[in-house]
């Protein structure tokens, strides 16, 4: 007798489901229509095991409490997973995947499902692997100021650990309170500070990492210095958890500054905003943490859907600059002489600095509060660009002007300091065949500006059809061999970044 097959047959459960995700996107294997691959359904022999490895409290088959884990963050995609798995170690993780590896289960490994581009949530039925209970924080040395963690630790939790100790993390992200160190690494995360601290690639000393087959892979090395043999962390940093599931990683962490300073200021066109930059590096050069761009419809949409209420005037352009140091006053008069400077030579229309910490705060929330009025919004296109700074703005004016008046709205934001913009397109609702011609005209546009389409999201399952595209074809069959040796069976994240054929 074959097993049974798990399956959703409780009517009044079903409404219940139907109800809340009224507002929820269809079906991502509906919507995409793409086939499912040649993976095994989930059995009740196969629940079992689960529950003796972990037992009910760590079993999630509540169609309720699903439905998180289902949809993604900005309700772009949404799977139809009937499990959620909730390990606490390094040593459940392998066994669980070697049992799926043997009975042939797709798996989706699930952090914070902070992600923008559908690669933390299941396509299909993938049972779901949460990473929230893998939560501690292992060691800390004050002398080195590595910090060595479990992968499931909450970016904000964290740093809040590390600022007890006067040092820091050296990633800042807006989802900061809700994304785990490791969904960070495996996008390879860059932040808000990418500018001065980097991304995860050049802070992550070493990790560990659980294979398809279930074999752990130690590299969680703690020396700044290790040129023994090759590097295979790398392997695993920005991957995207198609070839292994990050387990506990060690990052080298920057001592705290002592004084922050933010300035807002407005700007009349995109030429200045470039001009200013030039002049900010090389005014600020060793105390400049940050410096974002945010355009005018930016604005008036986190006025609209945020309530913020500006410090300055209304104008075409802003930039927000942040530095940080040690030495207050001479941080202050810095940004303040380098204020009175663009306003004399007319680079900046208006501006504000601001140093007390209160203040400092509310001007940062303008910027990492974005994410929350997106989330409401009925129908959204995102899309996460790297752009040569000449070119950095003009793709929003291109996509303005091909869509005219088939959206709501279309503005630009982003880390000007390396490039990366994030384009926000507003729509009355979802509408498949414009999505996929605004799409294509993106990816047309960043590829004739010589970008990248994602700079620091990753490619997910909403990108993954770009890469025979912006890839040279030795360097895809490179990554596509690399994949098959380390997942032959393809259970790992399957339909993301590298979609095999079944």
């Amino acid at each position: 007798m074959f097993p049974k097959i798990v399956r959703l047959n409780c009517f009044n459960d079903f409404k219940m489901l139907k109800r809340s995700l009224r507002n929820r996107p269809d079906f991502t294997k509906n919507r995409y229509k793409i086939p499912r691959g040649n993976y095994n359904y989930l059995h009740d022999d196969h629940i079992k095991y689960f529950r003796n490895l972990l037992g009910d409290e760590r079993l999630i088959m509540d169609l309720s409490d699903l439905e998180r884990y289902n949809v993604d963050w900005y309700k772009q995609v949404r799977g139809c997973s009937t499990v959620v798995l909730k390990p606490k170690t390094t040593d459940e993780i392998s066994k669980i995947l070697s049992f799926c590896n043997k009975e042939n289960l797709a798996i989706c490994t699930q952090g914070g499902n902070t992600g923008v581009v559908g690669g933390c949530v299941p396509v299909f039925d993938e049972i779901v692997i949460s990473t929230e209970l893998l939560n501690e924080i292992i060691s800390f040395d004050e002398n080195s100021g590595i910090l060595t963690s479990q992968s499931g630790c909450i970016l904000q939790n964290l740093d809040n650990f590390l600022a007890e100790k006067n040092f820091m993390v050296p990633l800042d992200l807006g989802a900061k309170g809700t994304c785990q160190i490791g969904g960070n690494v495996s996008t390879n995360a860059g932040g808000m500070r990418l500018l001065r601290y980097g991304n995860m690639h050049g802070n992550v000393l070493g990790l560990e990492a659980v294979l398809a087959n279930g074999e752990i892979i130690d590299c969680l090395s703690t020396l700044k210095k290790d040129n023994t043999g090759y590097h295979l962390k790398h392997l695993f940093i920005g991957s995207e958890g198609t070839l292994g599931v990050i387990t506990k990683v060690s990052i080298q962490c920057p001592t705290r500054p002592k004084f922050r300073n933010v300035a807002l200021l407005g700007l009349q066109n995109y030429d200045k905003v470039l001009k200013t930059y030039r002049l900010v590096k090389h005014s600020l050069a060793e105390i400049l943490s940050a410096i974002e761009v945010m355009d005018a419809g930016f604005m008036e949409f986190v006025k609209d859907k945020n309530n913020k209420k500006l410090p300055i005037d209304d104008y075409p352009f802003y930039l927000m600059l942040e530095t940080t140091g040690s030495n207050e006053s001479h941080d202050q008069e810095k940004l303040n002489k380098l204020f009175e400077e663009v306003i004399q030579k007319g680079l900046v229309l208006n501006g504000t600095v601001a140093s007390d910490a209160k203040k400092v705060e509310e001007i940062w929330s303008i910027r990492d509060t974005i994410s929350d009025g997106i989330k409401e919004c009925k129908a959204v296109l995102l899309y996460d660009i790297s752009l040569p700074l000449v070119h950095y703005y003009r793709i929003i004016e291109d996509i303005r002007e091909y869509l005219g008046n088939k959206c709501l709205t279309v503005f630009g934001y982003g880390h000007i300091g390396d490039g990366n913009l994030h384009i926000t397109i507003q729509l009355d609702n979802y509408d498949n065949q414009l999505k996929e011609d605004v799409e294509n005209y993106v990816l047309e546009r960043t590829l004739a500006y010589e970008g990248s389409v994602s700079a620091e999201h990753g490619l997910g399952f909403m990108k993954a059809h770009y890469l025979d595209k912006i890839k040279a074809k030795n360097t895809l069959n490179l990554m596509k061999n690399i994949k098959e040796m380390m997942d032959p069976k393809g259970i790992l994240n399957p339909y993301k970044v590298i979609q095999k054929q079944h």
